[in-house]
Formats: structure tokens, C-alpha cells, sequence
């Protein structure tokens, strides 16, 4: 018996791995995250599977739906949205199941960023404009940011920001950043990545709370900044640059040709 730890990628049910799916699809209990793992993905367990949504349950509740599948010799689908490494929660489930000698694994998903940044075509680093991005939250309700990880103190980087779980405290963001990155450095908006209703809104630090309060937007948004966004002026990158050598292109040497004819022909 063993636990599996999926990530079920940010929204489209199609974004899930591979791997992920056929587990669900072998899984006789399928414990999910139901306000953000769409229903397409949690539908694909076997018939007769018991089918939990966590959202309503506390932490032991949990762990008893996967002790109870233990004694019963049941694998188990623990079932989180987007990549489980980012904001899931899951060290917490995987520190008590070490306790009771329960052996789990986890399976890698499509994280939010990663799918928002394909919707909106963007490249998170730019040569020149930002090779670095940086993935983090703001302190509201939840844990405090450890110190060091204050926005101030990381938005002194420059980098390409995705701010997760923040988008009401914009407030909090505008303040930390306008010093660092300026009033009009450009901000997307992106509400539920991925899912049918998926929104884009493109604004800057200065503009950022007007707009997302006329789309009346309260949850499941993830912020990014960052001068990457709508940037047209920048250098190609070093690795397609005929004039650059490295271990797979020396520079003068002529690209060595691949044979396409048919093998009949070369015999």
C-alpha cells in the first residue's frame, strides 16, 4: 500500500502527467483538494473507489481516511492542485505518515506559474531584463514569512515575481515593490489559470488594485511583476547565436547533416 502525492496541474484536466493519471485511475481511495482539482481529473478513479473531497476536513481527519486505506491494504490518491511542492501542504501529511511507517510518493504536476506563463505566451526570463524568478507569498492570515522573505527585502532582486495567495493584500505588494521596480512596471493578473473561466488582466503596480477590483476578483489569482511582461527590446539569448560555441555547437564547424532518404535507396 502506498500513498501517492499527485499534482493535478493548475486547472485544464488535460495538464495532469501521465503518471498521475493512470494512479488515479488505480486507486481504490482518491483524497482530493475539491476547491481547486477540477472534477474531470478525480472522475477518472475506478469504479466502486471511495472519492473524498478535503477541503471541508481538518489534517485528522485526513490521515485517518489514509490509516483506515493502510489496514485495508488500499493505495491511496492524495490528489493536490497544480505541483504539491509549492504551497501544498503535503509536509505536514508526509511527517505523520513517516511516524506510522505508511510509505508514500510523490508525482510532480504542472505548477500555476508554469501554466499561466504558457496562457499568456511569456517568457519568465529575458536575456538582460530578468534571469531570475522568484516564487512567494505575502503574510496575511496564514504561517509568517521567515525573515529575509519579507516583499521589501525580495523585491530588491529585480526579478520576475509570482506572488501566490496575495491578491487581497495588494496594498501590502504595491508598497513593498514601487521603490524597487516603479509605479509602472508591468503586473498580470491570473485568475484561475488554465480553467474554462480563466481571466488575464494586464495592468501595472500603480493600477493593479483599481483593476482587479472592477473584474471583482477576491481569490484563486496569482500576481506577477516583472519588466519580462510586454517586453519587445531585448538581445537574442547566447544560445541560438551562430557566433556562440558551446559543447553541442562548435562555432565553424558545419552542421552535420542527417541522412532522410529511405533505406532502400542507401542500400
Amino acid at each position: 500500500m502506498t500513498v501517492h502525492f499527485i499534482g493535478a496541474g493548475p486547472g485544464a484536466p488535460d495538464l495532469i502527467t501521465v503518471r498521475g493519471l493512470r494512479l488515479i485511475e488505480r486507486c481504490k481511495v482518491c483524497l482530493y483538494a475539491g476547491s481547486l482539482v477540477p472534477a474531470e481529473v478525480v472522475a477518472a478513479a475506478p469504479a466502486g473507489a471511495l472519492v473524498l473531497d478535503t477541503a471541508p476536513m481538518h489534517l485528522d481527519e485526513i490521515m485517518a481516511e489514509m490509516e483506515k486505506a493502510h489496514r485495508g491494504g488500499l493505495d491511496v490518491a492524495r490528489v493536490h492542485s497544480g505541483d504539491p511542492s509549492l504551497y501544498g501542504a503535503i509536509a505536514e501529511q508526509m511527517r505523520r505518515l513517516d511516524a506510522l511507517a505508511i510509505p508514500y510518493e510523490v508525482v510532480p504536476g504542472v505548477p500555476a506559474f508554469a501554466g499561466a506563463a504558457a496562457a499568456l505566451k511569456t517568457e519568465l526570463t529575458l536575456p538582460e531584463i530578468a534571469q531570475t524568478v522568484i516564487l512567494t507569498r505575502t503574510e496575511m492570515k496564514a504561517s509568517a514569512m521567515p525573515p529575509g522573505e519579507q516583499l521589501e527585502v525580495l523585491g530588491r532582486s529585480g526579478a520576475t515575481l509570482a506572488i501566490h495567495l496575495s491578491i487581497r493584500n495588494l496594498d501590502h505588494v504595491r508598497r513593498a515593490l514601487e521603490p524597487h521596480y516603479g509605479a509602472d512596471c508591468p503586473v498580470v493578473i491570473a485568475y484561475r489559470a488554465t480553467w474554462p473561466d480563466e481571466r488575464y488582466i494586464h495592468t501595472t503596480l500603480a493600477r493593479m488594485k483599481e483593476a482587479v477590483r472592477a473584474e471583482k476578483i477576491t481569490r484563486t489569482a496569482l500576481i506577477f511583476v516583472g519588466r519580462v511582461f510586454g517586453a519587445a527590446d531585448y538581445r537574442d539569448s547566447d544560445l541560438y547565436n551562430p557566433a556562440h560555441s558551446h559543447v553541442l555547437r562548435n562555432r565553424g564547424k558545419k552542421k552535420a547533416r542527417v541522412a532522410t532518404e529511405p533505406a532502400t535507396a542507401r542500400s
